[in-house]
């Protein structure tokens, strides 16, 4: 009885030590990142003062964030079109006064996502499995896959939409390249990940009959990974249409010019139209998409809200 009641002493003291260094360690992480916070903060200008200008003619300091809140409502404000019941189709006609133009731009738009995502879901699936610790055949293959999807994915989409305008001109090319490049280096990321999650014991089997690397990967590995190549590959695409509609204002195509015209012009109106148009478009995209979703991967009537 001695002994027990020693051993439970010593284990009831070793374990309030080690939740005393828990306890100590997670308060200095908490300490840790509010000091991390607090020095981005300062340096990203979160707590610099301004001089703005009163109606009276008055010049006031204050906070930066504060004073601008105020000019950031009046501008969204400009958007906002005037709009009445009695001429209420009038008004929308008005509003969306370009949509012949507008409705082309959206074409080319989603049909550059469109190939982009499929250029990123065909290059990234085919990296995958070298970038994939479990899978890769050597050192050497892994390390070369995932160095390349490092570096597609870490150039934004945007910049690499500014490389090819000037390689290849203004136009949607630059646009499916740029986004198609980028989509490459994030899908393949996702796709490795899911691979390196797999039960392996289905490949291993085929290994021990005489199969080879293909076959491992054929059999083996992709009916489990298709789920989520599919769940990812969806949401990547509803991703590459705002992307889209981005990179146009730097001449890749879709209706990012029509809103770099509409800023620079301050057509303010035609933006929030514009804003208006691809809300809507993402919106439609998104449920399409989750169904078709959920239809593969057998979602719908099993419980689910499909």
């Amino acid at each position: 009885m001695t002994d027990i009641s020693l051993a439970a002493q010593h284990f009831e003291i070793a374990f309030a030590a080690t939740r005393t260094r828990q306890r100590r360690t997670q308060a200095l992480a908490v300490v840790a990142f509010a000091l991390a916070a607090l020095a981005a903060a300062q340096f990203s200008g979160f707590f610099d003062v301004n001089e703005m200008s009163l109606p009276s003619g008055e010049r006031v300091a204050g906070w930066k964030l504060l004073i601008g809140l105020p000019r950031l409502g009046d501008y969204l404000a400009k958007t906002v079109p005037i709009l009445h019941w009695r001429t209420l189709g009038a008004d929308l006609g008005e509003w969306f006064w370009r949509w012949p133009t507008w409705a082309k731009l959206l074409g080319e738009t989603i049909l550059i996502a469109y190939m982009a995502t499929l250029i990123g879901v065909v290059g990234g699936f085919l990296l995958s499995f070298l970038a994939a610790r479990n899978l890769a055949p050597n050192r050497i293959a892994y390390h070369v896959a995932r160095r390349f999807l490092e570096v597609v994915r870490t150039v934004p989409d945007l910049v690499w939409a500014l490389i090819f305008v000037f390689s290849f001109g203004v136009g949607p090319l630059a646009g499916v390249l740029a986004i198609g490049l980028h989509t490459t280096g994030s899908l393949g990321k996702l796709y490795a990940e899911a691979n390196e999650n797999v039960d392996l014991r289905a490949a291993e089997a085929i290994r021990a009959v005489g199969g080879t690397w293909f076959d491992e990967i054929r059999y083996g590995v992709v009916p489990q990974v298709i789920p989520n190549v599919i769940s990812y590959t969806l949401l990547r695409f509803e991703i590459n249409v705002r992307s889209s509609s981005v990179i146009g204002y730097v001449g890749a195509g879709g209706l990012g010019q029509e809103i770099r015209t509409a800023i620079s012009m301050q057509e303010y109106t035609d933006l929030s139209a514009l804003f208006v148009i691809i809300l809507v478009t993402v919106v439609v995209i998104d449920s399409a998409s989750e169904k078709l979703r959920h239809r593969i991967i057998g979602l719908t009537g099993k419980g689910g809200l499909g």
